[in-house]
């Protein structure tokens, strides 16, 4: 079966820079095998220069690439393009969606989960966003959909660096890695930057520890957390009400902006865990907070597991584990970030803390 073609979403809020971005790499010649789906040409301004051939749906580039339009359904759009790789009409090996400014990318990630067709073909690669540098912290002070775009970001693209001091750019750089402290954050030079910064960046079964741990970029707030108390050790149905197993028994308090409403946290566990704490986590957490979870990766080692697994999951939705087929034999640590919105203090912390726990212990009565 051949391998899934890799996806990657283009997003970023109005006027940061995704039709800079886009019309420079639709002239590197390493896309010449890509097929870039955009929502309207009109809205992309793509440049003329570069448009070799077009008809209503689709526009082949001067560099070999493709783009096509969303005419319906993103599902209706992929699905086309497919069918018209398989019968010779076209030729891609990656896909590029540009989403509009406002967009959730999750909606997008979860329509290449489950839609079953789509989903033996395409596969999510990364989400990189464009982040203005001029503009940037006053669209993050006033539109929590861009805090969510860099929440969920695998990969920033800064843009019109130019624009603003060093000091400032400074700040504006610290204020993206307090929303996400994972994503690596690249300039762009008038939207010109490598190509190979933005994709590639999901692991396969083949990739490297180095490539692997790159991705989950796990970068734990504190060395460690401290150890479970006996509380935390107790059954979940002892466990507080609107947060299930990890309820930090706190209130959320006023927030004093929109980066206050999206948490981070990482764990590094050396030791492999426990199939049954494990699963209790997993379950625990979607049942109490999955539509506020924005993004969860990790390499995970699981006790009787010969390799690890990398783990992403976007709110509700998972992707099929990739086993890390790759991994040095000596290390067994295993590596979670986990990304929400609106949870109480202490609740990632909590959470991921009890992956630490030993499993629950079942007395038998004679």
């Amino acid at each position: 079966m051949p391998a899934p073609i890799p996806v990657t979403l283009l997003t970023g809020f109005l006027g940061s820079g995704k039709t800079t971005l886009l019309n420079a790499l639709l002239k590197d010649p390493g896309m010449e095998r890509a097929a870039v789906v955009i929502n309207e040409f009109g809205e992309i301004g793509l440049d003329h220069d570069l448009i070799e051939s077009s008809t209503e749906t689709m526009v082949l580039m001067a560099s070999g690439c493709l783009c096509c339009t969303v005419r319906g359904d993103l599902a209706e759009t992929l699905n086309d393009l497919r069918q018209r790789r398989d019968a010779g009409e076209i030729a891609f090996d990656r896909v590029v969606i540009e989403t509009t400014g406002i967009a959730d990318p999750a909606p997008i990630v979860q329509t290449l989960v489950m839609d079953g067709d789509l989903s033996y073909d395409f596969a999510l690669d990364g989400v990189v966003v464009t982040a203005d540098a001029a503009t940037g912290a006053q669209t993050l002070d006033k539109q929590f959909e861009a805090v969510q775009q860099v929440a969920m970001a695998d990969r920033i693209v800064l843009t019109k660096t130019d624009l603003v001091t060093p000091a400032q750019l400074a700040a504006f750089e610290r204020r993206l890695a307090a929303i996400n402290p994972g994503a690596p954050r690249h300039r762009a030079d008038h939207g010109r930057i490598d190509p190979a910064l933005l994709f590639g960046l999901a692991p396969r079964p083949d990739s490297s520890q180095a490539q692997a741990l790159a991705w989950v970029a796990a970068q734990p707030k504190k060395a460690s957390l401290p150890p479970l108390s006996g509380l935390k050790q107790t059954q979940p149905a002892g466990m507080g009400q609107s947060y299930g197993l990890f309820a930090s028994g706190g209130t959320t308090g006023v927030r004093p902006s929109h980066d206050g409403r999206v948490t981070s946290q990482s764990i590094e566990i050396a030791k492999p865990i426990s199939p049954i704490v494990f699963d209790l986590w997993l379950e625990s957490l979607m049942n109490s907070a999955a539509a506020d979870i924005l993004r969860l990766k990790g390499v995970v080692h699981v006790e009787g597991m010969k390799h690890p697994f990398a783990l992403h999951g976007v709110q509700h939705i998972f992707h099929p584990p990739v086993p890390l087929s790759h991994w040095p034999e000596g290390d067994k640590t295993s590596r979670i970030v986990v990304i929400g919105r609106d949870l109480p203090p202490g609740y990632l912390e909590d959470s991921l803390g009890f992956l630490r726990s030993a499993p629950p212990v079942t007395e038998h009565k004679l």
